[in-house]
């Protein structure tokens, strides 16, 4: 089954932008992401784009097509690894014509990936969003709805990373910025910062599906609080309603309960008679409210209280 990375990306793949600023903004991401450069007669350039989602590959194919004249080839291969994913390989054949498209995308230069290099390609706020989905698609990854809200990307390269987390402040998203071996992270872990995202790269149907998670989790979160809530409560009632008859003992033992009125000896043999009861029940058998059976109880344990205080006292002056 697939992941909602890979539903959010195989979205991401069907968008292709009519504008040759944006299509540029989205491959140069994408390629930055997992591209290597590779040598051919002459010392020509060309590309070696991998990834293990088939939408992915295609899309690369579709912007390469649009932007360029190079010539491409895919070959696809089974992976080695425990999960024998498919692993798609966009190949841009080694040629005079590569070299220009690179420099055209900031693949060349020693200031490569870096804020400065990429201002061409970021100047418009469409072009900008269709750079943040190329590397969304290219590394991008997002939790379950139902699951804690965190998006990231990874790159190896420091500079590209440095860029993303540029463009994602320029923006006022709230991005975190960290490093895992060897690998630069850009992430996210607001739900609203993270839907505002899938907004802006074009994930209209998985913005959807992420918001009606997120509301799904709000919804058993609260049950579950009012569950627990109730849990608690119900917890004390039963709690106070064993030290009540502990009390009412007490007090019977020690010969006081006679001495009590009308009111308290009737209200003490009804809670010992009904030891489960809840307050409002209490108060439905004496036919009296609620506040004046919690009253009367709570009297109850006030005098037990004090008798026992005094009992100790006089024992340790014995």
């Amino acid at each position: 089954m697939p992941s909602f990375a890979a539903d959010v990306k195989n979205e991401l793949a069907h968008k292709l932008d009519k504008k040759l600023c944006c299509q540029t903004a989205e491959l140069a991401a994408l390629l930055r992401m997992g591209a290597s450069m590779t040598l051919g007669p002459n010392m020509t350039l060309g590309l070696n784009y991998v990834t293990e989602n088939a939408a992915v590959a295609r899309k690369t194919l579709s912007l390469l097509k649009a932007t360029s004249d190079v010539q491409t080839e895919v070959t696809v291969t089974r992976s080695k690894r425990l999960k024998k994913n498919n692993r798609y390989m966009v190949r841009v054949v080694p040629s005079p014509l590569v070299r220009p498209l690179m420099e055209k995308l900031g693949m060349l230069g020693e200031t490569e990936g870096s804020l400065g290099r990429d201002k061409a390609l970021l100047k418009k706020v469409c072009c900008r969003h269709a750079y943040l989905r190329g590397a969304f698609m290219g590394g991008g990854s997002i939790n379950k709805p139902e699951a804690e809200c965190h998006l990231e990307m990874v790159t190896s390269n420091y500079g590209f990373a440095d860029t993303i987390a540029g463009v994602l402040k320029r923006m006022g998203f709230p991005a975190g910025f960290t490093d895992r071996k060897n690998h630069y992270l850009i992430y996210m872990k607001d739900g609203e910062a993270i839907m505002d995202f899938l907004s802006i790269i074009g994930a209209s149907k998985s913005l959807e599906e992420f918001e009606g998670g997120r509301n799904l989790k709000e919804v058993r979160n609260q049950v579950n609080r009012l569950v627990n809530c109730e849990t608690a409560n119900l917890q004390k009632t039963v709690d106070a309603a064993i030290y009540q008859n502990e009390c009412i003992k007490y007090l019977k033992d020690e010969g006081k309960l006679e001495g009590l009125t009308k009111a308290l000896r009737k209200t003490a043999q009804c809670r010992q008679d009904n030891p489960d009861a809840t307050l409002a029940e209490l108060a439905e058998m004496l036919l009296v409210t609620k506040s004046c059976v919690n009253h009367r109880l709570r009297k109850l344990v006030t005098l037990a209280e004090e008798l026992r205080g005094k009992n100790k006292e006089k024992g340790e002056d014995d």
